[in-house]
């Protein structure tokens, strides 16, 4: 009975301390940074010096290292960039870094773990020889961060300690910038004028506006079976029946072969009427 008690009393003693909440000695950390269009978020633990010389000694030269603690940085990006000069996918990466006391390898891996060891005997998919520059002070914590962001630029700098690398990273805008430009210079979509008839209709604010808005889309040949389902509705809701039964025809053979049931049978209902 006694050892059972003791046992009891251990386990409970056990339960207290793993719920303890302590500070983390490498914290995580999360950066976003906008460049140009394309979001970049990089996921990743801080560890500190506390007092050691961290490359060379706590950290060997040549060996793989995961450019943070606890787990497998992780960088995202929401389009395509260049980095370094070197294309990559728009997509999530981890990062290891071979580091030496003038220049660092620094692989990027399609990022599938948190788990750095998986990505040790696995081919990047982009890999970059960088050079070493030192810091004037140390660091006592690592930290990535950008700077120097322009329009379509911005270098990532990874510090730690008196070491400072420098990554440069570009993303290709111009000619999907330039083609939004002209697209809403131009004025607005077919799709802008079917959403706001489909506002004006549903909230009954104001059906005529609502027709005109979307017979600016219908007067196009390649008007689509919702759209011209929607010219329907508007004139029936309007009180111009005939004319509702006439669009409600040819928005009842585009739902067809659409193979849309419901707009079939929305467009039938208008027709019977």
């Amino acid at each position: 009975m006694k050892n059972f008690i003791l046992i009891t009393a251990l386990l409970a003693a056990m339960t207290t301390h793993a719920q303890l909440q302590l500070p983390a000695q490498s914290p995580s950390a999360i950066v976003k940074q906008t460049i140009g269009l394309t979001e970049v978020e990089i996921s990743y633990f801080r560890p500190s010096a506390r007092e050691r010389i961290i490359f060379g000694e706590l950290l060997p030269y040549k060996e793989f290292w995961r450019v943070g603690a606890n787990a497998a940085t992780k960088i995202t990006f929401s389009d395509d960039v260049l980095v370094d000069g070197k294309v990559l996918k728009k997509g999530s990466y981890s990062l290891l870094a071979l580091p030496e006391s003038n220049t660092w390898k620094l692989n990027w891996y399609t990022y599938t773990s948190t788990d750095w060891n998986d990505y040790v005997a696995t081919e990047p998919v982009l890999q970059l020889q960088l050079p070493v520059n030192t810091r004037d002070k140390p660091l006592e914590s690592l930290e990535l961060h950008f700077q120097d962001i322009t329009l379509d630029s911005a270098t990532l700098l990874l510090e730690w300690e008196r070491t400072l690398l420098k990554i440069p990273i570009q993303v290709q805008e111009q000619e999907q910038i330039l083609k939004r430009i002209d697209r809403t210079l131009a004025g607005p979509s077919s799709f802008d004028y079917y959403f706001a008839a489909l506002y004006l209709h549903e909230s009954q604010t104001d059906l005529e506006t609502a027709l005109k808005y979307i017979q600016k889309v219908t007067s196009s040949k390649d008007a689509l079976f919702f759209q011209v389902s929607r010219e329907a509705f508007i004139l029936r809701d309007l009180g111009k029946i005939a004319a509702a039964k006439t669009v409600a025809e040819l928005a009842l053979e585009l739902s067809r072969k659409a193979g849309n049931k419901d707009f079939v049978r929305m467009n039938l209902k208008i027709i019977n009427q």
